[in-house]
């Protein structure tokens, strides 16, 4: 294994060249858990089980986790049921008082970010400076500005009558379930954790089962920043066991998931199965890019396209994947776009050179590349790429395919890698069309010079997002979440603090 067992459920690992802020040659040593974390201990998963992480730059395994059941997350439940309650720690905390622990809470990320960055890097295979310059960021700053809202979370005051009036209140849930992706374990749970937490509510986290390294992490932080014992739980393992048993159980009162629209699917099913408990879906995607003749900055707009596609290697839901190029510009914006491709760098995620790492396992690259030989066999012409890089880790080299129709598999289903289709248009009101021909409608973007049409063309793509003349602009007080078989409810911003809470209307006489 590349980490070293040193008591039972911890690991130590000596990373080289690990100095992220002036890139010096540099060993450190870091230790990090991979217990179940429960009522602020880390446990042995109650079968005693564990599972291997694996490396996917190497396929070399990191480590062995525990591997949770269904009666490890009945305990999860016990111990968030009962942080929840009524006079509990945690529900007597001021607002003012929540929004401290969120703070200290961030900082001590910002302290732990290099591990963090590390092992993310090591489990998802995303570039270091990737997981350290970005996702580690955006962790950072949406557990701020969640802090932030705690003590400004109010009710209304209704006057319908000369006789009564109605007082609302903004309650939280109670137990909430978050079960994350694979592609940004950190950065997706702290969307959901940060404004779970600042609107009161205890959290039972399921990672996944191919990244679970940094969740557990944040569970030392979690005990370090001073939360009360039951208000963060994190249970590693199946989904079959640990995921079913979140969505189904009758005590947890509300879902946060994140992952494929078909998984979506049987979460959803679980939960009104169970309780009717509400769920917040964000799910897959098949974003459309439509680039216009009268572009002000093609070559931005390549460069942009180019990110918002091959970012963390296509493992994207917000990926930009059906880019719709204008007929006067489409040759030059393909000749651009390979250009892009053939200067990235892809190796290993620890080296700060590296633009690319690989997929996250040998069945995403597989998945991928059966992607790439459907992309032919219906005659999309590949220009680029379509191969697995070398014989050792699961990388797949940037693909782009041109001349696509929007009938092509490729072009309709979430491939969930490095592949591009480029597709040609001439006339708006069909590129509309086009772009909201989709079974998705998560986010996309329009790149014109002339700012009317920007808006009325985004104004009509049906996306819960989308960009002008930018891609992937990402900020914590702004909303995120699809339509369509995206899901529905938001991340961020003040309507993920409205996704966290009950409304209660308490109507009361005018004279009491």
């Amino acid at each position: 294994m590349e980490a070293k067992e040193i008591k039972n459920g911890w690991f130590e690992l000596t990373v080289a060249n690990f100095n992220l802020n002036n890139q010096t040659n540099n060993n450190r040593t870091f230790q990090f858990p991979t217990n179940l974390f429960i009522n602020n201990d880390f446990i042995e998963s109650n079968s005693k089980q564990t599972f291997l992480t694996f490396n996917p730059s190497n396929e070399n395994p990191i480590c062995s986790v525990a591997k949770g059941t269904n009666n490890d997350v009945e305990l999860a439940v016990s111990a968030a049921k009962k942080a929840s309650e009524f006079n509990s720690e945690w529900s007597l905390l001021t607002p003012a008082a929540r929004g401290a622990l969120l703070y200290k809470f961030a900082d001590l990320i910002e302290q732990n970010r290099e591990e963090l960055a590390t092992l993310e890097s090591l489990d998802v295979g995303k570039p270091i400076l990737e997981s350290y310059n970005y996702d580690l960021k955006q962790v950072i700053n949406a557990f701020r500005y969640f802090a932030g809202w705690t003590d400004k979370i109010h009710g209304s005051h209704i006057p319908f009558s000369k006789d009564y009036y109605c007082l609302t209140t903004h309650a939280p849930y109670g137990v909430v379930g978050l079960i994350l992706p694979w592609n940004f374990p950190l950065q997706l749970l702290s969307w959901k954790l940060a404004p779970c937490l600042a609107t009161g509510n205890t959290v039972i986290i399921k990672p996944a089962t191919e990244t679970p390294l940094t969740t557990l992490y944040l569970g030392k932080l979690i005990k370090e920043a001073g939360f009360p014992p039951g208000v963060v739980n994190i249970i590693s393992g199946p989904g079959s066991a640990v995921g079913s048993t979140i969505c189904s159980h009758p005590l947890i009162d509300k879902i946060g998931f994140t992952g494929s629209t078909e998984v979506g699917r049987q979460v959803q099913i679980l939960a009104a199965k169970s309780n009717l408990k509400p769920c917040t879906l964000e799910l897959g995607g098949k974003s459309p890019v439509i680039v216009f003749d009268d572009v002000a900055d093609i070559d931005s707009a390549v460069v942009n396209s180019f990110h918002g596609l091959f970012w963390n290697a296509g493992q994207c839901c917000s990926a930009g994947s059906r880019i719709f190029v204008h007929e006067n510009i489409y040759d030059t914006f393909i000749t651009k776009m390979i250009a892009l491709a053939e200067k990235r760098k892809i190796g290993n995620p620890l080296d700060y050179q590296t633009e690319q790492g690989p997929q996250v396992s040998k069945a995403q690259m597989d998945s991928i590349l059966e992607y790439v030989e459907i992309g032919k066999k219906e005659n999309a012409r590949l220009v680029y790429g379509g191969h697995r890089v070398g014989n050792k880790g699961f990388y797949v080299a940037p693909t782009i395919f041109v001349d696509v129709t929007d009938n092509m598999t490729i072009c309709k289903e979430e491939i969930f890698g490095p592949v591009m289709c480029i597709l040609k248009f001439k006339d708006t009101e069909d590129v509309i069309r086009r772009a909201n021909d989709s079974i998705f409608g998560l986010v996309g973007a329009v790149y014109t010079v002339n700012g009317s049409k920007a808006m009325a063309v985004a104004n009509r793509v049906n996306t819960g997002l989308i960009w002008l003349n930018s891609y992937n602009i990402i900020e914590p007080s702004v909303p995120w979440g699809g339509v369509k078989q995206s899901g529905y409810g938001k991340d961020l911003s003040q309507y993920a603090i409205e996704t966290f809470t009950v409304i209660k209307s308490v109507v009361i006489p005018s004279k009491l």
